[in-house]
């Protein structure tokens, strides 16, 4: 027979076990998985319930919050990418950011915020998040904000979103992928200020944004492959700046990508007046461009220019498809910055000035595109809603995401056909 004691002992101890399996696996409260509005109301009740590793899954709805995943290897999930709406109702600054390692963000919308929709970065304090927001950077120290490791981004629709759509920022590691961006007043996909950064941005789609994809310090290792980047003020940028850590921008590759009939009216305006521009690369050096279609951009296909003494050199562009541009490649830089080394194979006509690409090696002769009429810009929460996007499918079981990202063969990619992601997208070829 059991002392009275002891019996006591053993039910105290069949309490905490049974409150264990209730806080971390068991019916009625598990942490590893929290069902929003099921077991909390809130994405931010939810975040705050659910234990590292595991997965917050959201229901359709319209949730007027924004949301910090501070846990590590947390995944957030809606069930329905169009119907699932994170809404910053015109006035919050953000909508979903992660600052921890391991966080997935999937199947779900985020609109209307005055700064991002969605940001990965290890840019954080007592206070919350920051980046850049609109009033000037404060520069970062990498050493004191150590850069997120291993991050997703994927089935993301991001739109009316005051500066950035979706925006990784010192972080390392990580995938953009199938995503839409629309309505940035600044950039629908931003990927900024990493060395070795080691991010995948593949099969998105960016329409009615001031610039489609931005790059600014971002270098060593960023893969951009498969994009359609159309119907924008301008399709992408490859920037470098003193504002942000890690100047120069260097050595991109990107490949396959659709870059097209960026004139779109109908858009917020872009801070230092681009329009029509396809890719342009500001101070950016030793990116490889391959077996990319840009086309249909009414002033120019490749802007190279400087930002303040950082020179566009040893950028490389093979076999992609430059036509129908209002000039093919232009050089814009100034005296005291000339562009040098950036070739073109095989060699693009028209060019601004005409002899550009006759010495790919050295300094490189400069010109000046002629002024357009630029449409006034469109308020970022005016700009028309996207067509319906398709849903991830279910993943199933999945572990932590890896310690580096798998690229895909580039060798393999060719030349996009020019509706390449149409079907997600809501502007027109040609469209002015």
């Amino acid at each position: 027979m059991l002392s009275r004691p002891l019996t006591a002992l053993l039910a105290a101890c069949a309490l905490v076990a049974v409150l264990a399996t209730t806080a971390c696996g068991g019916s009625g409260g598990d942490r590893s998985l929290v069902h929003v509005p099921g077991d909390v109301a809130t994405i931010t009740k939810a975040v705050d319930r659910v234990a590292p590793g595991g997965t917050v899954l959201i229901a359709p709805g319209v949730y007027d919050e924004q949301v910090v995943v501070g846990k590590r290897d947390v995944t957030i999930r809606g069930e329905d990418r169009d119907a699932v709406v994170v809404d910053g109702g015109g006035r919050r600054p953000y909508g979903v950011v992660a600052t921890a390692d391991g966080v997935r963000i999937e199947n779900l919308t985020v609109r209307r915020t005055t700064f991002y929709g969605v940001l990965v970065t290890g840019l954080h304090d007592e206070n919350g998040p920051s980046a850049h927001d609109g009033q000037g950077y404060t520069h970062l120290d990498p050493d004191k904000f150590p850069p997120v490791q291993r991050f997703s981004i994927d089935h993301v629709t991001a739109t009316d979103n005051g500066l950035y759509g979706i925006y990784a920022f010192d972080a390392n590691h990580g995938v953009i992928r199938d995503s839409y961006a629309s309505g940035s007043a600044d950039s629908g996909f931003y990927v900024g200020q990493c060395r070795s950064c080691d991010i995948l941005v593949q099969g998105n789609v960016a329409e009615r944004n001031a610039v489609g994809f931005e790059n600014a310090n971002a270098s060593d290792s960023v893969v951009i492959v498969g994009n359609r980047f159309s119907g924008n003020r301008v399709g992408m940028t490859l920037i470098s700046n003193y504002q942000e850590a890690f100047t120069p921008q260097r050595a991109n590759t990107v490949v396959g990508n659709l870059v097209s009939d960026n004139q779109q009216a109908d858009t917020p305006e872009q801070a230092t007046g681009g329009w029509g521009i396809g890719l342009g690369i500001s101070g950016g050096q030793d990116n490889v461009l391959l077996r990319n279609r840009i086309t249909g951009n009414v002033r120019a296909g490749v802007l190279l220019a400087n930002t303040e003494d950082l020179a566009a050199t040893g950028n490389t562009f093979t076999d992609d498809v430059l036509t129908g541009n209002g000039v093919a490649v232009a050089n814009v830089s100034a005296a005291r910055a000339p562009a040098s080394g950036n070739c073109v194979t095989p060699a693009a006509a028209p060019t601004l000035p005409a002899d550009l690409l006759a010495d790919c090696h050295g300094t490189q002769p400069t010109g000046t595109l002629p002024a357009v009429d630029v449409p006034a810009g469109t308020s970022f929460l005016e700009v028309a809603a996207p067509p319906a996007q398709p849903s991830m499918p279910d993943p199933g079981e999945r572990g932590p995401l890896p310690a580096t990202v798998t690229m895909p063969d580039l060798d393999t990619i060719p030349v996009p056909a020019a509706d390449l992601l149409a079907d997600l997208a809501g502007t027109a070829q040609g469209s002015s």
